[in-house]
Parts: C-alpha cells; sequence; structure tokens
C-alpha cells in the first residue's frame, strides 16, 4: 500500500473534513513510518517531538481519524489493542507471524473489494471482506520458534 508523503497530511485532513493540528500530523507520520502499529506504539514514538501530548490525546486522534475514513483500525487475533494504519484504496489483507507478531499486507485475495463473498449474505449488502493469514516469518522459523 502506497503511504501519502508528510506534505500531504495537511490536505488529507482537510479533504476529510479534519482541522490540521500538529498532533493529527504527528500521529499520521507516525502510522506512515510504522504502520499496524498500537495507540501506545504511536504515543510512544511521538511523545518525544510533541512532549505535551497525552496517551489519551492519541487515543482520541486515532478514533478521530477512523471515524473519518483517514486511518484503518485493524484487528487481529492474539493481539492484545487495535492496530492502526492508514487507510488506502486498496482493499488489503494481512499476514501476521504467530510467533512475534510481524504483520505484513497483502494483496487482495481475488479481484476487487470485498473480494470475497460468502455463500449467504442472509440479505446484507457486503462492504469488506478481512482476512488475516496466520504465518511464521523466516527470522522466527531461523530461531525456532515454531
Amino acid at each position: 500500500m502506497s503511504s501519502p508523503a508528510l506534505a500531504d497530511f495537511p490536505a488529507l485532513l482537510r479533504g476529510a473534513g479534519l482541522r490540521v493540528t500538529t498532533q493529527r500530523v504527528h500521529v499520521l507520520d507516525a502510522l506512515r513510518r510504522h504502520p499496524h502499529s498500537s495507540a501506545d506504539t504511536i504515543f510512544a514514538g511521538i511523545r518525544d517531538s510533541l512532549p505535551g501530548i497525552a496517551a489519551g490525546t492519541v487515543h482520541g486522534i486515532l478514533n478521530d481519524l477512523t471515524d473519518a475514513g483517514v486511518v484503518r483500525r485493524v484487528s487481529l487475533p492474539d493481539v492484545g489493542s487495535a492496530l492502526y494504519e492508514l487507510q488506502g484504496d486498496d482493499n488489503h489483507h494481512h499476514l501476521q507471524c504467530v510467533q512475534c507478531g510481524r504483520v505484513e499486507d497483502v494483496p487482495c485475495a481475488i479481484g476487487a473489494a470485498p473480494c470475497l463473498h460468502p455463500s449467504h449474505d442472509h440479505g446484507m449488502r457486503i462492504l469488506e471482506a478481512a482476512v488475516t493469514y496466520r504465518a511464521l516469518c523466516p527470522e522466527c522459523e531461523r530461531n525456532g520458534n515454531g
């Protein structure tokens, strides 16, 4: 997934109807540099450059960005808290190492969104298909963790 450049964040925020703030830009930049991060990881990554920011502020920003469709919340098995990534125009899935927790994006399994269809939709309009491939990354396999 391609991520917006730092200079694009103000336009991205305005386009989503959000006010541009230094805190929001820092959160977006942290997600650009480290996709699939938890709110606590993002907070730890930006608190040195924004000494006055609180963990609760980061959580609030992530909720606002998710509600505005700028950020995607990703819930994966065996991960204690939600992970976040920049929302792209693609419909991708995730590959998760069952040992170290490493998460990578993988292209849609078949075609375009939602790319997978259930055998019966019970009258519901399918918006998204979320697939998580659980795997063992090469480093964990080399270290005998699997």
